[in-house]
């Protein structure tokens, strides 16, 4: 089998999308999106394809083991339709948690969890330059430790 991407582009009907779909993995959930051809709503496109992307969902699930999520990208925006979120468990030392609760107390979340949850996206936002270099500094350790000799 090649790779998700392919997996799912064998799947997904190519009046779906303005171009393929995008896949994003992780070790909990897979999420496909793409570009809705223009002349659709995300909530026609949503109620049009249902059964098909249940079917497609449940395919992969069983298949990778991951829970599968859908988007579709409308200008900036990415519309979720089915997201999971994920618990992450986290130590956090005092000052870290007082500034959660500041977001709290602010009104920017209604719990610490919440507010974890802003922080990383605003990360996101503003560093994504350089989480990209990062993500490729893995990926290239990753394959050098493939090339590597085995212990």
């Amino acid at each position: 089998m090649g790779t998700l991407t392919e997996w799912f582009e064998e799947q997904i009907p190519d009046e779906w999308f303005a171009g393929g779909p995008e896949v994003l993995v992780d070790s909990d959930e897979i999420l496909v999106f793409g570009t809705l051809p223009t002349d659709e709503s995300p909530r026609a496109f949503r109620e049009r394809t249902r059964p098909d992307r249940v079917a497609i969902a449940s395919a992969a699930e069983a298949a990778f083991g991951r829970k599968v999520t859908w988007a579709v990208q409308v200008g900036d925006d990415l519309v979720r339709f089915s997201p999971v979120s994920v618990p992450v468990m986290t130590r956090l030392r005092i000052e870290e948690r007082k500034v959660l609760d500041l977001l709290i107390d602010g009104g920017v979340a209604r719990s610490r969890s919440e507010a974890l949850a802003w922080c990383v996206r605003l990360v996101a936002q503003n560093e994504g330059e350089w989480l990209v270099e990062l993500r490729q500094a893995a990926e290239k350790v990753a394959e050098i430790r493939r090339r590597g000799p085995i212990c």
